[in-house]
């Protein structure tokens, strides 16, 4: 073989194993996409508890138990979370105070689902989520939207944004098409002018997430140095932003539980009954983590510094639209629609699908 084919080969076996990494990064990053998405399935299967009864519990295990389980894999032999977390203040403090600015988008995401339901509630806030948790990161880091890599960064978000906008249009034409009564059916505490409220602001502030992501790379980046596997480096991070979620939905949730007096919901029911509670609502817990546990370890097969990392966020995002809006169509909350409701539903997830590998084709 002449060596001048060498240089080809090459670059051709290069181009594939990257071409390899990110499919895998990506169907990572939708496997827990997929478990966020149906996170909110065992809610139905709680009995008798109040919403911040339930919200409180599910976020102890979902904000507390699993990212510290996660964390743990992080820690190489010889080393200790502990150690890995305190290694920069500085970045674990910004981390949970981004976290309980999150905290309020993850408590206002709740309140969007109980108002418009699981397909419209998530898309139109993860639509705005997914918007400021990609842009914002790449404008502190000084990229420039208009050439090159971040422009191709911007059209990718653009098109993200135009399909969960579709999807919110498709909302819109469930809500004009439904009578009351079928709203109510679909979804019990349906409120369309209050939920597009909660759910505008859920988005804004769960893009929190993605700084204080941003704000922790030191910490990744000793947990790296002491030997972490790159696979969970990021998983200490996470911690310390749900951390900082919990406490604020903690506040919230134990301030309703006094003004309706709920407090007795967690004791005051039979033990069957706590039984199935608690089960379900680690359940949720595992589930909604898995989104996060699965962005950490599919963003390691990604390129560093490449425009799918960049946009990984926005990745993530849109596919909890296009599963949410799938459990949405399980769940009967589409039902008695239009025909034509349906088909600019399944165009919306189309073009969200799409803009999940068009920066690879730009």
């Amino acid at each position: 073989m002449s060596r001048g084919y060498l240089p080809a080969i090459r670059y051709l076996l290069l181009a594939t194993t990257n071409i390899m990494n990110t499919l895998i990064g990506l169907l990572i990053i939708a496997i827990g996409s997929l478990g966020q998405s149906s996170s909110y399935v065992p809610i139905k299967k709680v009995k008798t508890w109040a919403w911040e009864s339930f919200w409180l519990v599910q976020g102890i295990f979902a904000w507390l138990v699993f990212p510290y389980l996660g964390a743990l894999l992080a820690v190489p032999e010889g080393h200790s979370l502990g150690e890995i977390i305190a290694s920069s203040d500085s970045a674990s403090w910004k981390a949970v105070f981004y976290g309980a600015l999150w905290g309020v988008g993850g408590l206002t995401f709740g309140l969007s689902m109980r108002y418009l339901g699981v397909a419209l509630g998530q898309s139109i806030a993860l639509g705005t989520c997914s918007a400021f948790g990609t842009l914002i990161p790449a404008l502190m880091a000084g990229t420039d939207l208009f050439h090159g890599a971040g422009l191709v960064l911007l059209i990718g978000v653009s098109v993200a944004i135009a399909g969960i906008a579709i999807i919110g249009y498709a909302g819109s034409l469930r809500a004009q098409n439904m009578t009351e009564e079928q709203k109510k059916a679909a979804v019990k505490d349906f409120a369309l002018g209050k939920g597009l409220f909660v759910a505008i602001l859920a988005g804004v502030m769960s893009a929190c997430f993605s700084l204080g992501l941003e704000a922790a790379e030191p910490i990744k980046a000793v947990a790296l140095e002491m030997g972490s596997d790159a696979l969970y480096a990021g998983l200490p991070a996470i911690l310390l932003i749900t951390l900082g979620g919990f406490l604020t939905n903690a506040v919230y949730c134990l301030y309703q539980n006094i003004k309706n007096k709920t407090l007795k919901d967690y004791f005051g029911v039979s033990g069957a009954v706590f039984t199935n509670n608690i089960l379900f609502s680690a359940l949720a817990g595992v589930l909604w983590y898995s989104q996060f546990f699965g962005l950490a370890l599919g963003k390691s097969f990604l390129t560093e510094g490449s425009v799918m990392m960049a946009f990984s966020w926005s990745i993530l995002m849109s596919l909890n639209v296009t599963f949410s809006n799938v459990w949405g169509i399980i769940l009967k909350e589409w039902k008695g629609v239009k025909p034509v409701t349906i088909i600019v539903l399944v165009s919306g997830m189309a073009v969200l699908i799409f803009s999940l590998v068009l920066p690879n084709l730009l």
